[in-house]
């Protein structure tokens, strides 16, 4: 029977091996774990600061520090909602959006070895059950 702890080490266990290859992938195109995540949130959509800095866990000065270097390389850049022109969101730019593309690229190749060991059926199994673990 599986215990609590075998379900901590086994989702331990996944949580490193992910982390290695988002670590080793963000290295790659000069991100860190933390930009890695930014450009995954915004890839398909705009947000302000403070709900970036509310989702990442960051005070509002470490995320508009990142994003400030992340807009000096072309990658994200900063506009008025077209909806209420008061409010300023943080998007990617064509050049972002391409990067993301190439690391979302590399992330699938680097993890084909441990999913592609999965059929079908079990590749739904896991996605639900990772979808009820994060609470989505």
């Amino acid at each position: 029977m599986t215990t609590a702890d075998d379900v901590v080490d086994a989702l331990v266990r996944a949580t490193f091996e992910v982390a290695g290859v988002l670590t080793r992938i963000g290295g790659e195109h000069d991100l860190s774990l933390t930009q890695l995540r930014v450009l995954g949130i915004l890839r398909d959509r705009r947000a302000r600061v403070t709900e970036l800095s509310a989702y990442l866990g960051l005070d509002k000065s470490t995320l508009s520090g990142l994003i400030d270097r992340a807009q000096r390389r072309g990658l994200l850049t900063r506009g008025k909602n077209p909806e209420d022109g008061r409010v300023v969101e943080v998007y990617m730019t064509p050049a972002g959006l391409e990067l993301a593309k190439r690391v979302e690229d590399d992330i699938r190749r680097a993890l084909a070895p441990a999913t592609g060991r999965l059929d079908p059926e079990q590749l739904d199994r896991l996605v639900n059950l990772l979808d009820v673990v994060s609470a989505r």
